[in-house]
């Protein structure tokens, strides 16, 4: 069971003014702080009420739900060391945190591997959609700019090939993996703020956590370098990791327990020059099983 975390509906109303007015999270984060707030009782209240904004769900009216403190951390799925072994490839840790687990790797694919995903890509994209957090379904928004494509797992030998490698480097098996999704982002086009893991909120999220547990981890690696922009920005945690070619960004999210982690709220900045490319892998706690069609 989770620590329940209360809060005044004063602070809540202060925080949907200050958002609206595009108040950055962590500097609303760090206000809280000072007046004396715990470091994650105000991430969780200010990650709900920017994903709430985005329309993630309602916003909080006076609580929030933590892990409970007595509940150990758990250590992150991703190996230790600097460089990590991952099926047929050494990937090169640049950074990396606990709390909540998070990484910057390098060498994830190469330049060729990077090249032949995005023309594999380019003729089955389609315009990106969000999830409605009411029905459920998927709907084009303005808020998502880019466009997409999946590919099913181990679909040819060159993409069973990259699903091997990043399963091994995320320490999941192969079949928790959703299949490889592409992004294209020309510019101008970004995405706000959102949570990878699945809200509850519908029939369509519940069906899909019933199958195949909930989404605990995501590796987003980068396709190509971008000129200016693009960065994927964690605006709770108050990082931005860089677009470079062969280069991804990990970050967990979910426990075996099925407790989820709103700190991990992260978008993708407008392009400003050029275009981006990246492909993402989101892994379950049990084998996907994708809806019946």
């Amino acid at each position: 069971m989770g620590l329940l975390v209360r809060f005044a509906p004063e602070l809540g109303r202060w925080l949907s003014q200050h958002l609206e007015r595009g108040q950055p999270p962590q500097a609303l984060i760090g206000i809280m702080r000072e007046r004396g707030m715990e470091a994650r009782a105000a991430q969780a209240i200010v990650a709900a009420f920017v994903a709430a904004r985005e329309g993630r769900g309602a916003p909080p009216v006076d609580s929030v739900e933590l892990p409970d403190d007595d509940a150990p951390a758990a250590a992150s799925r991703l190996a230790p060391g600097t460089r990590l072994q991952a099926f047929d490839r050494e990937i090169v840790v640049h950074m990396r945190s606990d709390d909540p687990p998070f990484a910057v790797l390098g060498q994830v694919l190469d330049a060729e591997e990077c090249r032949r995903l995005i023309e594999m890509a380019r003729p089955r994209l389609r315009p990106s959609t969000l999830v409605d957090p009411l029905s459920g379904a998927d709907i084009v928004s303005e808020r998502r700019g880019s466009h997409g494509m999946f590919f099913r797992l181990a679909e040819n030998d060159f993409i069973a090939r990259i699903d091997r490698r990043v399963s091994a480097l995320m320490n999941l098996p192969l079949e928790n993996g959703e299949g490889l999704q592409v992004l294209h982002y020309p510019t101008g086009a970004g995405s706000d703020p959102h949570l990878d893991y699945l809200q509850p909120g519908n029939a369509a999220n519940r069906e899909s956590i019933a199958r195949s547990g909930q989404r605990v981890s995501t590796l987003v690696t980068y396709l190509n370098d971008v000129p200016g922009g693009g960065q994927t920005e964690f605006p709770v945690l108050g990082r931005a990791v860089s677009p470079l070619r062969g280069n991804a960004v990990y970050f967990e999210y979910g426990d075996a327990a099925g407790r989820v982690d709103p700190r991990s709220l992260h978008a993708s900045a407008p392009v400003t020059q050029g275009e981006k490319w990246v492909v993402t892998k989101w892994m379950r706690q049990r084998r996907f099983v994708a809806a019946a069609s």
